[in-house]
């Protein structure tokens, strides 16, 4: 089984689509995204310097662009290219056109908007991240809490990111958990984090007028790793995550559930597949960087992708899904975990509002915990479904 996988902002490096210009197509394919991003994107992708691709208002249309066209080269003609995809952070807009969840058009108008949303979001407050490597993740976690910080990123054992204002990034730097070492990231702002609330708003609103399929492919999500199997639910998460939490690291649990025998990452690579070597043992990798490697990627795909092996390729093994569910917070508030009937409530100044799983369902893991704020549409608890419901 073959995943393709998409990065997320901070992967851009200075002239990484030069290469790929030269293949039939692609300059085309990054013209038409610079008109519906409103950036050069062409110029951006092969000629700017870092500090300009820092920004974040081209740099996520700029590597969903580059997904995009880039996936579109990597099949021979006529064959599948993969039997999954999944995308980290503003990698999942990509990871959406390759499953037929909506147009490479309306995926740009919308990276685009969300781009300069939480720019906006960004400028509004200094904000930042910082990676943390090592140490035990429930100490990291703890002094994260402690600081008022958010694991904005989950990543993988030993590399959470952490996110909020510059000040309380400074007093955690101060004071970092044992073993742990810190590596502030060249972003603009704390991503991911209840900071973000206003890009949502303005995400929500340009989604509203766009049409999405259900998935063709298995299509995961990064709120908490689960397959989604249509495309609303998919679009809903899409918006709601650009204040929530990145779980890679469900991600990739789910990605070995699955049975994934070959990962493809998608330019500029390398991030994906470098968390994919200790987290996925005996997985075949591939960080595509230039057109040479193409031949290389094809025979993967020939090789594992099990829907190109398949006479009727629409059988994609959705009917083995994790059957995991998400409970969202209702309101923007803190979340308190228990109450009588409910999976905990969130306060605000309106009053309270009730968590709740709409059929019975056990608790899986909880991605909030009693006192933390939340932003409406966060993630709070993963579920299953009891048989039968």
């Amino acid at each position: 089984m073959l995943i393709i996988t998409a990065p997320g902002q901070g992967a851009q490096t200075p002239g990484f689509l030069a290469p790929w210009l030269e293949l039939p197509g692609v300059a085309e394919r990054l013209g038409a995204a610079s008109e519906l991003a409103g950036c050069d994107l062409i110029r951006f992708g092969s000629t700017a310097g870092a500090d300009e691709i820092k920004d974040t208002a081209v740099a996520q249309p700029l590597l969903v662009a580059a997904a995009i066209a880039v996936a579109a080269a990597l099949p021979e003609a006529g064959a599948v290219l993969a039997d999954a995809a999944a995308g980290h952070s503003v990698g999942e807009l990509g990871a959406g056109v390759i499953a037929g969840v909506l147009t490479a058009d309306d995926a740009m108008r919308l990276t685009g908007v969300r781009g300069r949303a939480m720019a906006a979001a960004a400028a509004a407050e200094p904000t930042g991240m910082t990676a943390v490597l090592g140490g035990d993740q429930d100490e990291v976690l703890a002094a994260l809490a402690r600081h008022g910080l958010t694991p904005a990123n989950v990543n993988a054992a030993g590399q959470v990111v952490a996110a909020g204002t510059m000040a309380a990034l400074g007093a955690f730097a101060a004071s970092p958990p044992a073993g742990a070492r810190l590596r502030p990231l060249p972003v603009a702002g704390a991503f991911h984090t209840q900071h973000m609330a206003p890009a949502v708003a303005a995400l929500r609103d340009a989604a509203a007028g766009v049409t999405v399929a259900d998935p063709a492919m298995t299509l995961l999500s990064n709120a908490d790793g689960a397959a989604v199997t249509t495309g609303k639910e998919w679009l809903d998460r899409i918006v709601a995550q650009v204040a929530a939490p990145v779980r890679w690291d469900l991600c990739m649990q789910t990605m070995a559930g699955l049975g994934v025998t070959a990962l493809i990452e998608l330019p500029p690579a390398g991030t994906l597949t470098g968390l994919a070597r200790r987290a996925l043992p005996g997985v075949a990798q591939l960080a595509v960087k230039t057109p040479e490697q193409l031949g290389a990627a094809r025979e993967l795909i020939a090789e594992h992708c099990v829907a190109g092996q398949l006479a009727e390729p629409d059988g994609l093994g959705i009917g083995h899904l994790p059957e995991w569910r998400l409970i969202v917070a209702p309101t923007s508030g803190t979340f308190r975990s228990g109450g009588e009937g409910a999976l905990g409530t969130v306060v605000a100044r309106g009053g309270e509002r009730a968590v709740t799983a709409p059929w019975p369902a056990e608790i899986i893991e909880w991605l909030a915990e009693d006192g933390d704020p939340v932003s409406e549409g966060q993630p709070l608890v993963r579920v299953q479904p009891r048989e039968g419901a």
